[in-house]
């Protein structure tokens, strides 16, 4: 999600020269928590500012929009949220507090930007759930969840509700999730004010193609557009969006003709300037895939694919400026950083790279 990124890109006039990145990771190889380093937008360099340990598997994060606290999911069985101040000076983060998920494997966590509540989707146990948040940052217990029900053809991947994102709309009136099981996406309704903060919208879900996988969301920069990944079946689909309705209007191959390897659809997002879409793809591709986007319709139209230089791209985030994209290689513990053409889209590698044990996450946030 690059919430607190593109709002950071809105509110500042001038280009920013230094943003902190955050990298969340799975603790079960070398990596020992959540780690920060500097980013130069000039020149697309990084350097170490710190990290903190002891966090077990900060798999996905984000950013509170005061740039305050940073939030994590604990990707286990016994699923839980921490929180951390976060100090944009040095990169420390100091740990807050820690809460269950109220579920199992959570996997994805937003914030809205009131610092109300965050919103969490526990993958194994196929549900959403609502945390109310404290003014020192702190998590309260969970207040609400919503269980998705159902399964889809593939027995072995599609058995249950496997719920993979929890994304707030532009305009914060909805929270939509995907699942990934039932091959659904999921609108609900969002009033902060509530003692239950979600409920489902009518028609309360659209579905995809059987067996796809829905995975992550995108929306267009104008709001009038929806980008849906599938991770199964290696696809997006184009809605066209608005007020908490989608109509879908395009569906796309992530694969080039004739491409018989295993795959698995990750990670999708914008350019800041709404012109292009990347998205990524692991198994045997292990590529970023560029798309024009038609700037009437959302359409996409191919551009190009590049490796990303490393093995399960699972998550990538691009930098304000729209200048670079980087792409964190879980499999083979990299971080690659990508020079971005404003005018074709293309990516060209740059020798900027990240050592880090099992990278999942990447979130930037304002250097002060």
């Amino acid at each position: 999600m690059l919430f607190p990124v593109l709002l950071f890109a809105q509110k500042n006039k001038d280009t920013p020269k230094t943003l902190d990145l955050i990298i969340g990771t799975y603790t079960s190889g070398s990596s020992k928590g959540i780690s920060v380093y500097r980013f130069y937008t000039e020149s697309g360099r990084v350097a170490y500012l710190s990290q903190i340990t002891g966090v077990d598997n900060p798999s996905y994060l984000c950013v509170s929009d005061n740039n305050k606290f940073v939030y994590a999911v604990n990707e286990e069985t016994k699923g839980g949220v921490s929180s951390f101040s976060f100090d944009p000076k040095s990169g420390k983060l100091g740990f807050i507090n820690k809460q269950s998920s109220l579920g199992a494997d959570p996997c994805y966590i937003s914030v809205d930007k009131d610092q109300k509540n965050l919103f969490v989707a526990n993958y194994s146990s196929g549900n959403i759930a609502v945390f109310p948040l404290n003014k020192d940052g702190s998590i309260a217990p969970g207040i609400q969840t919503i269980h998705d029900d159902g399964h889809g053809p593939n027995k072995d991947r599609q058995e249950k509700a496997h719920v993979h994102t929890a994304v707030l709309s532009p305009d914060e009136k909805y929270v939509l999730y995907t699942d990934l099981g039932t091959d659904k996406l999921n609108i609900t309704r969002y009033k902060s004010s509530q003692s239950n903060p979600i409920r489902p919208v009518d028609p309360p879900f659209v579905k995809v193609t059987p067996g796809n996988g829905p995975r992550h969301i995108a929306f267009s920069p104008d709001e009038k557009h929806l980008y849906l990944i599938q991770e199964m079946g290696s696809a997006i689909t184009l809605f066209d969006y608005k007020k908490g309705h989608v109509t879908a209007k395009q569906t796309v191959s992530l694969l080039p003709e004739g491409f018989k390897g295993e795959t698995g659809a990750a990670d999708i997002h914008i350019s800041p300037d709404g012109k292009f879409l990347y998205a990524s793809n692991r198994g045997d591709a292990n590529e970023i895939i560029v798309y024009a986007i038609n700037q009437d319709t959302g359409e996409l139209t191919y551009v190009d694919r590049t490796s990303s230089k490393g093995k399960g791209p699972r998550n990538f985030v691009i930098d304000p400026t729209g200048s670079f994209l980087l792409v964190a290689n879980q499999n083979s513990n990299t971080v690659y950083v990508f020079r971005i053409d404003k005018n074709s889209g293309k990516l060209t590698p740059t020798s900027n790279r990240i050592d880090i044990g099992n990278p999942v996450c990447l979130k930037f946030a304002p250097a002060e």
